[in-house]
C-alpha cells in the first residue's frame, strides 16, 4: 500500500495522538455537564476553565477574554454580528479585505441587504491589503473592519499593526476583527499588543479536534450573543460546552506553541526544498504565494493543467492537496481570492495549494515533486494530442 502524503493542512490537520488520547480520557471519565452543581459538573467546569487559561496564555490575553465556540465559522459570525448588534451607534459602515474567508464575506453580504454599507478593500498582486484604498473608505461611520491575518489560499500575511495605526489616525472608535484561523498556533500573536479588538481561532487547524473554536474579545469591547439559551460562556455563547473538544483544543494549542519557532523553521525548509526541486524538474508554472508569505502555505499554478485534474492524479498516488479553500472548492467556482489578486483565469484554473505541517518530511516533498513532474508532463502531452 502506498504511504499517504498529506499536504492539505490548511483545510484541516491530522490530530496529535496525545490529543485524541486525551479526548478519549475526558469522554470516559469526565462526562459531567459544566453547568451542573454536583461534583461531576464542577470537575468538567474546572477542565473548561483550565483550557480557557491555556488559550488565553497562548496569545497574552486574560481568561475572561476567551469564549469557546463550535469553530472558526461560528466565531466569525459572533465577531461581526455580535459586535455590530452591541455597538449600533458606532455607524452602519463596515469594511473587509476582498480576500476574506466565506464565513466573513457571506455575513457582510447579508448585512448589505439589511442596510449596511460594505466596502471590500482591494489587495495587490501579492494579496496584501491596499492601504490607500482602506484609508479612503474609513470614516466616522465605520463601525468595524475585518482583515484576515494569514490568507488560507495563498499564505499572504497582512500588516495588521499598520492597518490598526491607520484606522486609529482616522477613527479610533472603529473596531478591528482579525480572522487568525490559519495563523494561530503557527506564528506568535498578541492581539492586545497589535491593537486587535476581536480575534477568531479554530482547533482543527492545529492538530486539535474539529467542531471547536474560540473568540478573543478585548475586555473593553462590547459584544452581544447571537445564540440564545442557557447563557453559557459568560452569557455570550449559549449551549452546553463541548468539554472533550475544548480540552483537546487546549492540549493541541500547548503542543503547537511549545515548538512554534521550531515548527516554522521546519516547514520553511520544506517549502524551500519544494521550490528548489520544482525549479529543477518543471517549467511553465506560476508561483502564486508571495515570496515572503506564510511558511505553511504554497500556492502554484501549472500552465495547461486543470487543478482538479491534477488533484485527482495526485490522489491516485496517495498525495492529498487542495484546489483552494475547502469551504468553497466543491462549488466549482473561481477563487475570489485569486481573482482579487488579479490572476488570469487560466492561472486560476491551474492553481493548486500545498499546505504543510510538522508531520511532513523532506522525503515526502521529494516524492511529491517527482510525482508532479510525471503527472504534469503526462497531462500536457495528452492535451496536445
Amino acid at each position: 500500500m502506498t504511504r499517504e502524503i498529506y499536504l492539505d493542512n490548511s483545510a484541516t490537520t491530522k490530530p496529535f495522538e496525545e490529543v485524541t488520547d486525551y479526548i478519549s480520557e475526558i469522554n470516559r471519565n469526565c462526562y459531567g455537564n459544566p453547568s451542573s452543581l454536583h461534583t461531576k459538573g464542577i470537575e468538567a467546569e474546572k477542565l473548561v476553565n483550565k483550557a480557557r487559561r491555556i488559550i488565553a496564555d497562548s496569545i497574552g490575553a486574560e481568561a475572561k477574554e476567551i469564549y469557546f465556540t463550535s469553530g472558526g465559522t461560528e466565531a466569525n459570525n459572533l465577531a461581526v454580528l455580535g459586535y455590530l448588534e452591541a455597538n449600533i451607534r458606532k455607524g452602519k459602515h463596515i469594511a473587509a479585505s476582498a480576500i476574506e474567508h466565506p464565513s466573513v464575506l457571506e455575513i457582510y453580504k447579508h448585512l448589505a441587504s439589511k442596510g449596511y454599507k460594505v466596502d471590500y478593500i482591494k489587495v495587490d498582486k501579492s494579496g496584501i491589503v491596499d492601504i490607500e484604498h482602506l484609508k479612503s473608505v474609513i470614516s466616522n461611520e465605520t463601525a468595524l473592519i475585518s482583515v484576515m491575518l494569514v490568507n488560507n489560499e495563498t499564505g499572504s500575511v497582512q500588516p495588521i499593526e499598520t492597518i490598526v495605526k491607520l484606522k486609529n489616525s482616522i477613527n479610533r472608535d472603529t473596531a478591528i476583527h482579525v480572522d487568525a484561523v490559519q495563523a494561530y498556533g503557527k506564528m506568535n500573536i498578541n492581539p492586545a499588543k497589535s491593537g486587535i479588538d476581536i480575534m477568531t481561532v479554530s482547533s482543527h487547524k492545529i492538530h486539535g479536534p474539529k467542531g471547536v473554536g474560540a473568540i478573543y474579545v478585548d475586555k473593553g469591547v462590547k459584544i452581544k450573543p447571537i445564540i440564545f439559551g442557557g447563557g453559557q460562556e459568560s452569557l455570550l455563547r449559549s449551549g452546553t460546552e463541548n468539554v472533550p473538544g475544548i480540552c483537546g483544543f487546549s492540549l493541541a494549542a500547548e503542543m503547537m506553541h511549545s515548538k512554534i519557532d521550531l515548527n516554522i523553521s521546519r516547514v520553511a525548509r520544506l517549502k524551500k526544498l519544494f521550490l528548489e526541486l520544482l525549479e529543477s524538474k518543471l517549467d511553465d508554472y506560476c508561483i502564486i504565494s508571495p515570496e515572503n508569505g506564510f511558511a505553511y502555505i504554497l500556492s502554484i499554478s501549472f500552465s495547461g493543467v486543470k487543478s482538479e485534474v491534477l488533484l485527482h492524479h495526485l490522489e491516485e498516488r496517495g498525495i492529498f492537496v487542495s484546489t483552494g479553500s475547502a469551504c468553497s472548492s466543491r462549488k466549482n467556482i473561481h477563487s475570489h481570492v485569486l481573482k482579487a489578486m488579479g490572476l488570469k483565469a487560466s492561472d486560476i484554473d491551474g492553481a493548486v495549494r500545498f499546505s504543510f505541517s510538522s508531520f511532513n518530511t523532506e522525503e515526502e516533498i521529494e516524492q511529491t515533486v517527482e510525482a508532479l513532474k510525471e503527472i504534469v508532463l503526462k497531462i500536457r502531452v495528452k492535451r496536445l494530442k
